[in-house]
């Protein structure tokens, strides 16, 4: 039964995250099961009849649009819970968007969600983007993964995987490539390094945490120090993180910089926690005890759950405007922060458009699955925050795949470099169909890394 006046049982995960298509590749290597060419036994049907009711009757109550979902809707009529949120992606109607806006409800065994919530991967540990439709790049390597002690760097290009060279942005290509560096227990690659020499490696996927912090640094423009911090995941051991955070802000204040410059170009999400401790850091002084943000629920639970967060300055710094380096899968809590600062500081964008979500779900145990219909908007002191189409830059600048971290002359770095020195950005970019490819395959890789922002609450009126 369900009430509006009840509590739920249990603490469920409140996330903010980016669930791309084929992100399931990256939680087992096992072949997924679908409709039509699952035999299960009368009970498993039994048990995932059960499961999917369940799902159906929550959604019905915290699903954002739930108004539009039809009363015709048959959860039995679906494999199992991750199918029928799914399909209730398509009554996500919103204003001023002509197709379906929710391109993340989803479901997750409950075993598989333990390990991706802590941030432990079991894979290869490295990235991969599109640098040209036919050139495809090392985009990161994590630093305790297997790829790093395999001394594979950002910038190595990919010529073959598995024997096979074909490199495309054609659906079928990205699909065999991610299933390879994504969901393979051993894949080989053939790497061209930047010197143009080529060396077969084997990589054997295994379990390591991943380090959220991939470069901190300080420059100098013209007659200005500039702090530029590469930061890849919103998720981790949080008190670590946050320990990181306060070393990282305490050397950038005692170099006294006067730019900050932040990379979260594969950022695309972790823990609201950590999100908000991020931002309090970057607010101004002037900003402090202001909306970070607020989240905004539906009809039914917005006198519950609408919650509003303020600033609680941290650190000494004192910038008036702050640079972000973004890319097609910066994103969810990444946006988030770049969002709830907007209205404090002088906030320029570089790079390309974010990936847009602007909406978050609660993680609801049912069965041996957690369920994640989305449930809420996240807006900022001025209620802005409605960017489904993404964020675009100020300034379109390609990813420099073909350099490493920290390079100056790499496109983008050296983009934000050039305008504190001259007030203008380089390495202008455009919008070309070969650009809009790359993208559009760049953002089908990312989907098969998922992060998320995740914090605990209570959850009314589901018993």
């Amino acid at each position: 039964m369900i009430s509006a006046n009840k509590h739920f049982a249990k603490s469920a995960l409140l996330l903010l995250s980016v669930l791309l298509p084929g992100v399931l590749l990256f939680f087992s290597c096992k072949k997924e099961i679908t409709g039509s060419e699952s035999v299960v036994s009368d009970s498993t049907l039994t048990t995932y009849n059960a499961i999917n009711d369940t799902a159906w009757l929550y959604t019905q109550e915290i699903y954002l649009w739930y108004n539009y979902l039809p009363s015709s809707f048959d959860p039995q009529s679906y494999s199992d819970p991750n199918a029928v949120m799914e399909a209730i992606r398509a009554y996500s109607t919103e204003q001023g968007f002509s197709d379906p806006v929710d391109k993340w409800s989803f479901a997750i065994k409950q075993t598989e969600w333990d390990d991706v919530s802590s941030g432990i991967s079991g894979d290869f540990g490295l990235g991969i983007f599109f640098n040209a439709a036919y050139d495809l790049r090392v985009s990161y390597v994590e630093p305790a993964s297997p790829a790093a002690t395999a001394g594979i760097k950002r910038s190595w290009r990919i010529v073959s995987v598995d024997g096979n060279a074909t490199i495309n942005t054609e659906d079928a290509t990205i699909d065999r490539i991610s299933t390879a560096v994504y969901s393979s227990s051993s894949t080989a690659f053939l790497f061209r390094r930047p010197d143009g020499t080529d060396t077969s490696i084997t990589l054997t996927a295994a379990t390591y945490t991943a380090e959220p912090f991939l470069l901190d640094t300080v420059y100098t423009a013209g007659s200005k120090k500039v702090g530029y911090m590469v930061y890849n995941s919103f998720l981790g051991d949080v008190d670590a993180v946050k320990n990181q955070f306060s070393t990282l802000f305490s050397n950038f204040s005692s170099q006294g910089i006067n730019d900050l410059i932040v990379d979260l170009r594969y950022n695309s999400g972790g823990y609201v926690e950590l999100q908000n401790e991020l931002a309090n850091y970057l607010v101004p002084v002037a900003g402090n005890n202001s909306v970070i943000l607020t989240e905004e629920f539906n009809d039914k639970y917005s006198r519950y759950y609408d919650t509003t967060i303020y600033y609680a300055k941290k650190g000494s710094l004192d910038l008036s405007r702050i640079f972000f380096i973004t890319a097609t899968n910066t994103a969810s809590a990444s946006e988030l922060l770049i969002n709830s600062l907007k209205p404090y500081m002088d906030v320029k964008l570089i790079g390309r458009d974010t990936y847009g979500k602007p909406v978050g779900y609660f993680g609801i145990p049912d069965g041996d699955w957690y369920i994640f219909p989305v449930s809420f908007r996240s807006v900022n002191k001025n209620g802005e925050g409605n960017y489904f189409d993404g964020m675009a830059p100020d300034a379109i600048v390609n990813d420099g795949l073909e350099k490493e971290w920290g390079d100056v002359t790499e496109d983008c770095l050296g983009s934000v470099l050039y305008y504190i020195s001259n007030g203008v950005f380089s390495n202008i970019a455009s919008r070309s169909a070969s650009d809009v490819l790359t993208n559009s395959g760049n953002k089908q890789l990312g989907g098969n890394r998922f992060n998320g922002a995740v914090t605990n609450r209570r959850f009314p009126g589901i018993e």
